[in-house]
């Protein structure tokens, strides 16, 4: 196989890939009607529940072709009942993202907002499940990769279920990387997309949840047609296919991937994502530099950087070299704050952070 060049991403996805996963794409061309590769996602489907140790006669998982955003769009415009509200524990950009697709269809909802420094308070979100009766969906970001909050969404799940309220969470940044069990960390419905934990490529994006009420969502009103949850699992049900035509290459990488997944095993994987996220700290430290987020809160996936108290700094140059390097660094997602981001996603070790902070020290005395 040919030796394609390696860059390192710092960033919060895509993800640097393997080799196998990037020559996974290339394969004879198909039409993607063909029960051959209806086979290839059913499997995928199948295989993208044992990520979660979703029990299939509970949940099933569906694909749309798009950006994780799509998902959020998704599950906020098809789960929430005629007269009924979503409640969004917001404690960051991603959580406000959702803010804003609740607006754009003119969903009733409460924007409980935190800081974004911090976790949510659970007993405010109960407070505001108490109030307010009529909220069926509770919606919360798994992780603010904005600033390398983690949520505690078991807690959260908890609450909207004493409520009689279903919950969604956007696990976008820690599905294939954080141990995540929907039925322990009691989630109804969760998402990501295929460049991110599970480092495969861009354009596939997933929903996991709960048969039965992806089934009842068919009476609910319909705010869109191509993101319409129902109606994606409906035909995938039918027919095996997407209802449009679904990201083909991608699918193919996102099945070695998965594949890789499994051959690493869950507790392996994190802990290697671990080393990383440690491998930055200590770099960080030893150039003197801060970060924002407790330690005790933080993902153990992304670290927010404090930008160094020097008139000299441009993060832009910094980022220039680094990449010029092979190393791409990310801003950050703070509006108070100036900040960038390193993050441990992806198939990089620690001894590639140490290589980085090398780069970094040369950058930051230039």
């Amino acid at each position: 196989m040919e030796s394609i060049k390696r860059n390192v991403l710092l960033n919060p996805g895509p993800a640097t890939t393997t080799d196998t996963v990037k020559m996974a794409q290339v394969v004879p061309d198909i039409c993607p009607r063909e029960k051959e590769f209806s086979d290839l996602m059913k499997g995928l489907r199948s295989d993208l529940l044992k990520v979660v140790h979703a029990p299939e006669d509970e949940y099933t998982s569906v694909l749309f072709c798009g950006s994780g955003t799509i998902n959020i769009d998704i599950c906020i415009n098809s789960l929430v009942p005629e007269g009924k509200k979503i409640l969004v524990v917001n404690n960051g950009a991603y959580n406000s993202r959702a803010v804003e697709v609740c607006e754009m269809y003119h969903i009733p909802h409460i924007n409980l907002k935190f800081s974004v420094y911090e976790q949510p308070k659970l007993d405010e979100v109960e407070k505001a499940l108490k109030e307010n009766p009529d909220v069926a969906v509770v919606y919360c970001c798994h992780h603010e990769t904005g600033t390398g909050v983690l949520n505690p969404i078991r807690e959260i799940g908890a609450l909207a279920h004493q409520y009689d309220a279903i919950f969604v969470s956007d696990t976008t940044s820690t599905l294939g990387m954080i141990p995540l069990d929907v039925v322990k960390d009691n989630v109804d419905f969760c998402m990501a997309s295929a460049q991110k934990g599970l480092m495969a490529m861009s354009g596939l994006s997933f929903i996991i949840g709960k048969t039965d009420i992806i089934k009842a969502s068919k009476n609910y009103p319909t705010r869109s047609y191509y993101c319409n949850l129902y109606l994606q699992y409906e035909y995938f049900e039918k027919t095996g296919e997407m209802h449009f035509t679904p990201p083909v290459q991608t699918i193919y990488a996102t099945i070695q991937a998965l594949k890789e997944y499994f051959e690493v095993g869950e507790e392996a994987k994190f802990a290697r994502h671990r080393a990383v996220y440690e491998a930055i700290h200590k770099g960080l430290d030893e150039l003197g530099l801060e970060t924002i987020i407790d330690r005790r809160i933080e993902s153990g996936l992304v670290v927010s950087v404090k930008y160094p108290d020097d008139p000299n700094f441009s993060f832009e140059k910094i980022h220039d070299y680094c990449y010029k390097c092979g190393f791409t660094i990310y801003p950050g997602k703070i509006s108070t704050t100036n900040t960038f981001r390193l993050c441990a996603l992806g198939v990089i070790y620690p001894k590639d952070i140490e290589d980085f902070m090398v780069v970094l020290k040369e950058a930051l005395e230039q």
